[in-house]
């Protein structure tokens, strides 16, 4: 089988190299982000492997398609940015990556005690010197409730560690997880809104949750909540939090992804003048941590994306059952 994988970075070349021993697999990797204009790179393969940069509109599967491409497999977990209706008009198989929930769940809880103690200002105040307490006290996690919202392998992980604190613990899923039982309590949003310190998002985006966290939704909330998404960015809208942070409504905010990262994350602009103006107007808060949509990033997770990515594609070929094939629109 011949795979063609795209987007290749420095940080997954050993793993692509261990699966460059396999026999029965042709692999070439090209740091290249795939778009129509290099798709006839892929020729003669069946699958094809990349990044979220490499965006699947129906020109470039088209292309692909061309070429003999029948599988696609991104090394992400969310797939918003392949056309999906496109895919399955063409006659593609897609599926996506997975990897370990802990890094993520490790980060959310990271960025929930940093707020809760102001560590941005102290960290900030301290490279000038200055080691007043001024403004810095802070909240115990063991007094506060806490709002998870998603139960995947993530949100449940995010709960086992919040365990450990002895805070209450709220969340509100599509289906429920037998895991989290004895750890947490399922309700509705509304209730999760009106009753949490803390609230954080461990969604896919997808068109019913685009921009859940809104105006109308963050008004619900309690004065001075905590908001954390280290999810998709378009499930908050930034405008409505940035007028929530300014009037005090929102108390803090950890971001890690941000629906106006495109082009500024995972790329290094050097001393390129940036239009965003909402994420730099974000960054620039005392009580908002905005990071490079990063909380993924670990050694291991860089490995498990290329391998799931590449089984999945392996599982296509040999006609096997592919767990992490993506459902097509009806």
């Amino acid at each position: 089988m011949k795979i063609v994988a795209f987007d290749v970075a420095d940080y997954e070349q050993s793993a692509f190299d261990r699966w460059k021993q396999a026999e029965a697999l042709e692999l070439l990797c090209l740091s290249d982000r795939l778009n129509e204009k290099n798709a006839a790179l892929a020729r003669g393969a069946q699958g094809v492997s990349f990044l979220g940069h490499s965006k699947m509109t129906s020109p470039v599967m088209e292309a692909l398609r061309t070429q003999g491409v029948t599988f696609l497999s991104t090394r992400t977990i969310g797939y918003d940015h392949i056309d999906l209706a496109a895919a399955k008009e063409l006659g593609l198989r897609v599926c996506n990556a997975s990897y370990s929930p802990y890094n993520v769940a490790d980060f959310t809880v990271m960025l929930m005690l940093m707020l809760l103690r102001k560590a941005k200002v102290s960290v900030i105040r301290a490279l000038v010197n200055d080691f007043s307490l001024d403004d810095l006290q802070g909240r115990e996690m063991r007094s506060l409730t806490v709002g998870v919202i998603g139960t995947g392998k993530i949100g449940c992980a995010v709960i086992r560690n919040l365990s450990g604190f002895g805070c209450r613990i709220l969340c509100h899923s599509r289906r429920e997880n037998p895991q989290v039982q004895g750890l947490a309590q399922y309700t509705d949003l509304d209730t999760i809104y009106r009753e949490c310190d803390i609230i954080t998002l461990h969604l896919p985006l997808t068109e019913s949750n685009y921009h859940m966290i809104n105006r109308e939704t963050i008004a619900k909330m309690k004065d001075g909540i905590l908001l954390i998404n280290t999810a998709r960015g378009a499930l908050v809208d930034s405008e409505d939090l940035i007028r929530a942070l300014e009037n005090g409504k929102v108390g803090g905010a950890g971001i890690d992804t941000l629906e106006e990262e495109e082009g500024v994350c995972h790329v290094r602009v050097g001393t390129t003048i940036l239009d965003k103006r909402t994420l730099l107007y974000l960054k620039q808060f005392p009580n908002v941590i905005l990071t490079q949509h990063y909380a993924f990033f670990t050694r291991e997770a860089a490995q498990d994306m290329v391998d799931s990515s590449l089984q999945g594609l392996c599982a296509f070929a040999c006609g096997k059952e592919n767990p992490r094939e993506i459902r097509l629109p009806d």
